[in-house]
């Protein structure tokens, strides 16, 4: 199985970047996958590691979001945080995210960034940047897998 996985569910014809990858029209590199979300490496992340976690429902807001996904989603976004700490051997992370300010795709996202002390992330303005290379995306992907297959799915 190629480690550039396509998810394969479909939303609808809403023009949005991450329906295109649910749908599986634009590739992404797939950490974390199950029936209410998806969870990727961000291709300009703040550091190797840092995960996007979507519905895979279009959901522009948390304000939107049904009640009946929030526990499945954020037991999710507990079990990536811990995934993420231990594939890229972080002190901690930075869970975050926006609703219509600064939200660049109008599709829920929560952030799940690996943090280290003096790691020179200082209020919200923070550099971006792309992975080395595929090879380098590959790499850290791989290792959040593993993670999650160590971490419990309950938490």
């Amino acid at each position: 199985m190629s480690q550039l996985r396509l998810a394969t569910y479909f939303n609808s014809n809403i023009e949005c970047d991450f329906c295109d990858i649910v749908s599986g029209k634009t590739s992404a590199y797939i950490v974390l996958e199950d029936e209410p979300s998806l969870a990727f490496l961000d291709n300009r992340p703040l550091f190797p590691g840092h995960c996007l976690l979507i519905p895979r429902k279009h959901i522009p807001t948390l304000v939107e979001l049904d009640s009946t996904l929030i526990e499945k989603l954020f037991l999710n976004v507990k079990r990536l945080t811990q995934a993420v700490e231990l594939a890229m051997q972080a002190e901690g992370t930075f869970v975050a995210l926006n609703n219509k300010v600064s939200q660049s795709v109008p599709h829920l996202h929560i952030h799940i960034v690996p943090r280290r002390k003096k790691d020179g992330l200082k209020g919200f303005f923070w550099p971006r940047a792309k992975y080395r290379d595929d090879e380098h995306m590959k790499e850290v992907q791989s290792k959040i897998r593993e993670a999650l297959s160590i971490v419990s799915r309950d938490g």
